[in-house]
């Protein structure tokens, strides 16, 4: 794995040769050894058709590509920071909460409503992610961010989750998500802003939940 949790809010990158890693622009806070950082124009590992299909439809961050023989350290705007590691399957995530990932990874993008329909557009309004959102696939590990902290919770087929949209920043594995509405529900439980929706996923996989109901 390239990345080592440092404290809640760092992590330390091992960048060798012939191998890259990507990471937001800003996100570089220190580093040791014959490192380079560039700007990414060819929009991760997935190509140029991949970068077109983010840029129009507004989700993509600027990426930064780093290379040659050392360490690096990352961070962002003092958000708390959670390593992923992916072993063949897919990560949905959005584009701002990525802070580094390694180059082993395709990027691509997904619609929205391909998962849940029309309520899977709902969904994207509701979060304020919009109506596309990142993916990462393959094998690798990948370095998100989050306000207060990052929780794992399991998904099987006997025990789907629900999570407040607002505090959902990522899932992975055989998963279904759907946007259902729960009138009361955001004034019954936690300190919820009043909207009666929530989001249900299905199937198996994990998905991860951060301490609060902050946008980054």
């Amino acid at each position: 794995m390239a990345f080592r949790e440092i404290n809640s809010m760092m992590v330390e990158a091992t960048v060798v040769p012939g191998q890259r890693l990507f990471s937001q622009r800003g996100a570089m806070l220190a580093y040791r050894g014959d490192v380079t950082f560039t700007p990414n124009l060819q929009g991760g590992q997935g190509g140029l058709m991949s970068m077109i299909g983010r840029r129009v439809a507004g989700e993509a961050a600027p990426l930064m590509t780093v290379e040659g023989n050392g360490t690096v350290l990352f961070g962002h705007g003092g958000h708390h920071v959670h390593v992923i590691t992916l072993t063949g399957d897919t990560l949905y995530v959005e584009a701002d909460r990525l802070l580094a990932f390694e180059g082993t990874l395709e990027q691509g993008t997904m619609f929205m409503g391909s998962q849940g329909g029309v309520m899977g557009l709902v969904r994207g309004q509701v979060t304020g992610q919009g109506l596309f959102t990142t993916t990462l696939r393959g094998h690798g590990s990948v370095a998100v961010m989050a306000h207060g902290g990052v929780f794992e919770l399991p998904i099987t087929p006997q025990r789907p989750v629900h999570v407040d949209p607002q505090a959902y920043v990522a899932h992975h594995g055989d998963v279904r998500n759907r946007l259902s509405t729960a009138l009361g529900w955001r004034e019954l439980v936690g300190r919820g802003s009043g909207e009666g929706f929530q989001l249900e996923l299905s199937g198996s996989g994990t998905v991860y939940v951060q301490a609060s109901e902050e946008k980054l």
